[in-house]
């Protein structure tokens, strides 16, 4: 391996060669390998992160391809292990490793303990509530992005508050109908992503204690900071495991031991 490839980002002096040596020793769990997750796989792979897992069950449907540039000529396909073809191909260096299958309350707690920080972008609610109980319970990082449309979301969680404590549930109609998305909308917060967990990484401000909501339409840029909100089951302390007993399908939690 050579720096060689690393040599313009080693440049910046607010990351030098510390700077890459703590991404080439960083361990990153991406949850969701379609838009987001696709856009913040490609340059968290280019930057030259340690190990990359991917998670996803889904394979890739031509009606993917406008936004999820990372699986062109893949369909049929399962998309962590597309994604880990084309990270592979992109930067030898790194170690990538595939799950061709969801986060469930059985898996999430093994999935997590392997990697530093999570990347959060699945396309469905549930996962995201899930994965954010286990990251609290664990203190492990992660960043969470969702989108539609020209507009979309991010938060960075190092501690409290949590994804629950903005959003205590899901909606009622948790299995949602597909949205319109712009593919440059999928494109813009998985640079966000990629931009959170490298300076996660190295040291960096983020947007920890923040919440970021940006229209593309409109060029709005919206942070807010966040509290603890008291009410919340995880920051509260109320909840002590992950257990499939503990979550209805939405991943409302209706048991706490």
């Amino acid at each position: 391996m050579t720096m060689d490839r690393y040599i313009r980002q080693i440049m910046v002096p607010e990351f030098g060669e510390k700077g890459q040596e703590a991404l080439l020793k960083a361990k990153v769990l991406i949850v969701g390998a379609g838009a987001i997750g696709g856009a913040a796989i490609l340059y968290l792979a280019a930057a030259g992160v340690g190990k990359l897992g991917i998670i996803d069950g889904d394979v890739v449907e031509e009606h993917n391809l406008q936004r999820q540039i990372i699986h062109a000529g893949k369909v049929g396909m399962n998309k962590a292990e597309s994604a880990k073809l084309f990270a592979e191909e992109l930067n030898p260096d790194i170690e990538v490793i595939a799950y061709p299958f969801n986060v469930t309350p059985n898996n999430v707690m093994e999935l997590i303990k392997e990697y530093d920080i999570i990347v959060l972008c699945p396309d469905n609610l549930a996962t995201r509530y899930l994965v954010n109980d286990a990251c609290m319970l664990t203190g492990t990082p992660f960043i969470h992005s969702a989108i539609g449309g020209f507009e979309g979301e991010v938060m960075t969680v190092t501690k409290p508050p949590c994804y629950r404590c903005v959003f205590p549930e899901a909606p009622e109609q948790i299995d949602q109908e597909p949205i319109g998305v712009m593919g440059f909308t999928a494109g813009f917060f998985g640079c966000i992503l990629a931009a959170e967990t490298i300076k996660l990484i190295t040291g960096l401000r983020t947007l920890a204690g923040k919440y970021l909501r940006v229209d593309l339409l409109s060029m709005e840029f919206i942070t807010v900071n966040i509290r603890p909100n008291p009410e919340c089951p995880v920051c509260s302390g109320k909840l002590k495991g992950i257990y499939p007993e503990n979550y209805d399908k939405s991943c409302k939690i209706v048991r706490f031991e």
